[in-house]
């Protein structure tokens, strides 16, 4: 009865975090499309999103390509099939690797500033002046993250699916002695719209996710520094974790 007491313990505090979660997503998403809005910090984390994270997103693809195009000519010129590195390179890219990538360093650069951020300002009692104030957390400091990182994470997948791409070219050609104008040939003859569109598609997903777990873990952290250090760890646990999970859903609703 012991055993079966811990698990039923464990799925009630499973359904119950559950529950609190769509519950700050919904009320988050509502918060999106009602007014008043606050333009100027929209444009404050799309800043801290997107252009602060170029560096490590541009760099972590880069290199992603490079490895990439490496790794497929030990492996193809075993059976002769060396002319095929230029599709892998751009449809891993731009399938799976630009967008997850990019959505696991944003998740430990942003998720955790985020959840670090509102969470000392939930400890220090911050965010019950912003109600004291008549102003709505949800609105002042939820709603503008939540919208930022969707739309930014898709700008900075798109970056850095042209970056991993030309990772790629560099290495083949200067590396691997790849003739330039076949392996451009090959990578714009079996690229498609729908593997572009799909990872953007998938950046969105990641980006909101990266912001909400940041928001939620960081809104309802308490116990001091100790407890905005436990939210921080949280949020970017979460946050990878639900990557990778919707990465596999979104890769069977566009590919199964």
């Amino acid at each position: 009865m012991g055993f079966l007491s811990g698990i039923g313990r464990a799925t009630l505090v499973f359904l119950a975090a559950t529950g609190r979660l769509a519950l700050f997503t919904a009320r988050g998403l509502s918060h999106c499309v009602r007014p008043p809005f606050y333009p100027r910090l929209l444009v404050q984390q799309m800043r801290e999103i997107g252009y602060n994270s170029l560096p490590v997103v541009g760099l972590t693809a880069l290199f992603t390509g490079m490895v990439l195009a490496l790794q497929s000519y030990t492996g193809f010129a075993r059976f002769n099939a060396s002319s095929a590195i230029a599709t892998v390179v751009v449809l891993s890219i731009t399938r799976e690797l630009g967008p997850v990538m990019a959505g696991l360093m944003v998740a430990g650069r942003v998720g955790a500033a985020m959840a670090a951020e509102i969470g000392t300002m939930r400890v220090t009692e911050q965010v019950d002046a912003l109600t004291t104030l008549s102003t709505n957390p949800f609105k002042y400091l939820v709603a503008p993250r939540l919208l930022a990182g969707t739309l930014m994470l898709p700008c900075l997948v798109l970056v850095a699916d042209i970056i991993g791409v030309f990772g790629g070219y560099v290495v083949s050609i200067y590396r691997l002695g790849f003739n330039p104008s076949a392996y451009l040939t090959s990578t714009a003859q079996y690229l498609q719209t729908i593997d572009v569109v799909s990872g953007l598609v998938k950046a969105a997903a990641f980006g909101f996710i990266i912001a909400l777990m940041g928001c939620y873990n960081g809104y309802h952290s308490k116990g001091g520094a100790q407890g905005v250090g436990a939210a921080t760890t949280h949020a970017v646990v979460s946050a990878s974790i639900m990557i990778l999970m919707i990465n596999y859903l979104l890769t069977g609703l566009f590919f199964s």
